[in-house]
């Protein structure tokens, strides 16, 4: 079991069709995404149970609720030829491939920034990662309830996968033998891989990616938040696309 936390991650998992159980809330809410979230609980037959503000922080322990929970099963990850069929389905696939991103909010708003970006699936490791929360559900605004998710145990194994399928694969890598991120056609089916907040992604990894991109850095700090980093990959992507 776990909760889904926010007025707005609830709302979208309900509009999304999550398998949700129950509704719990503080007493007395008021506003307009409450009156949303609970007539379609009401519509889809979801319990809805009220607790004395107290009582309700105990239970959920997250002091930025805003007093609205939803309690579902477990995350249900997608297989990754779930997230292949249906990229495909798209004119110019796009697939996001995180290796070892270790920060749930790092995690939460790489999901965010995807989903918005129009990214057909998103793909994470399972070792040194971490897995797909409450806290990630929340820090996505949502958006963890629009995009389907495959968990993996090989990257490069899936990259090959990934290169059978069609896919060419782009790394973001710091290092030398990079080219500017804007300098790479991506008016094809793509894979981008991100890697780990600290470390990067793995050598062996980055060496079985078709291209290796790098973002300028002009100022003294010489690298980007993972987050920010995929916003300006997936954004390139999205401008280049939109070029006729």
């Amino acid at each position: 079991m776990s909760i889904i936390i926010g007025r707005k991650p609830v709302l979208e998992a309900l509009k999304a069709d999550v398998d949700i159980e129950q509704i719990i809330c503080s007493f007395g809410l008021k506003g307009e995404s409450i009156s949303q979230i609970l007539n379609l609980a009401r519509k889809k037959g979801i319990k809805i149970k009220e607790y004395s503000n107290q009582k309700f922080k105990e239970l959920v322990q997250d002091q930025n609720s805003q007093g609205i929970a939803a309690v579902k099963s477990s995350y249900i990850y997608s297989s990754l030829q779930e997230v292949i069929s249906k990229s495909k389905k798209s004119p110019l696939p796009l697939l996001l491939l995180l290796d070892s991103i270790q920060d749930p909010h790092n995690l939460g708003a790489i999901i965010r920034t995807a989903e918005s970006a129009g990214v057909d699936g998103i793909v994470i490791t399972i070792h040194n990662s971490a897995a797909i929360t409450s806290t990630v559900e929340k820090t996505s605004a949502g958006a963890v309830s629009h995009v389907k998710i495959a968990q993996i145990t090989n990257l490069n194994q899936t990259i090959k996968t990934l290169k059978e399928q069609g896919f060419w694969v782009v790394g973001s890598y710091l290092s030398n033998n990079t080219q500017d991120y804007t300098t790479i056609d991506y008016k094809i089916p793509i894979a981008i891989i991100m890697g780990n907040e600290e470390k990067g992604l793995h050598k062996h990894a980055a060496e079985n990616c078709d291209f290796l991109a790098s973002i300028p850095m002009l100022g003294k700090i010489q690298s980007l938040n993972v987050s920010v980093a995929t916003g300006v990959l997936l954004y390139e992507i999205i401008r280049q696309r939109s070029i006729q």
